[in-house]
């Protein structure tokens, strides 16, 4: 069965795994929120709000522009994730949301509710699903690459539903059914690129972990 229609679209199918998607992305941030026995303390909620204010300062800093929205832009992206592999998958997701609901306010653009939830909602509110390999072997570079996969799969996807007419006329049509996926890709990963060269340095890999241990400590 598809999930997709000849026209670029969801079928019936489609729509149920992505609500299903939602809500297992909001019930992992809730249970293991839950089971957390310990209060956010001011710390955190300190070092939350500068890491969303510093990738809402850097968001404004483009590289480079894509004609129909997205950007590359100065490590935006990595101070998200920076919280989920700091304090955990439930911190970083409802800091995603929350700098998503900033973002939204930044540019606004509405075609509807499902569509804003993809585009700012969900799509930054999976940068914080970095904190799952918080406890790994090169964690942060593994949660990042995760966090920008899942934004750009639920941006992919408000491709499909409402986005596909801007598709360019130059862009093969035997691949039409892969346009929001390589358009919004394209900008993602070039970000992530030079965001995982940047942090792999020494210099700056030496400092995110005395960052790190001053958050957590």
């Amino acid at each position: 069965m598809s999930i997709i229609t000849s026209e670029g679209g969801l079928t019936t199918l489609g729509y149920a795994l992505c609500a299903l998607a939602a809500l297992l992305l909001f019930l992992v941030a809730g249970m293991i929120s839950k089971n957390n026995k310990h209060h956010i303390s001011t710390k955190q909620l300190v070092f939350c709000g500068t890491a969303m204010a510093l990738a809402f300062v850097t968001s404004y800093i483009k590289l480079f522009h894509m004609p129909y929205g997205g950007s590359v832009t100065l490590f935006s992206m990595l101070f998200i994730c920076l919280i989920g592999y700091w304090y955990g998958i439930g911190a970083g997701i409802l800091t995603g949301l929350a700098y998503g609901i900033l973002q939204f306010l930044q540019e606004p653009f509405v075609l509807s509710f499902f569509q804003v939830c993809c585009d700012y909602v969900l799509a930054f509110a999976g940068l914080g699903l970095a904190g799952a390999f918080a406890n790994s072997k090169h964690g942060l570079v593994k949660g990042y690459l995760l966090g920008i996969l899942v934004r750009g799969a639920f941006h992919a996807l408000g491709g499909y539903l409402y986005w596909m007419e801007y598709m360019p006329e130059e862009f093969p049509r035997a691949l039409t059914q892969i346009y929001p996926i390589v358009y919004n890709y394209s900008y993602i990963l070039a970000e992530g690129a030079l965001t995982l060269i940047v942090i792999s340095l020494p210099p700056v890999k030496k400092a995110l972990e005395q960052i790190k241990h001053m958050a957590i400590q």
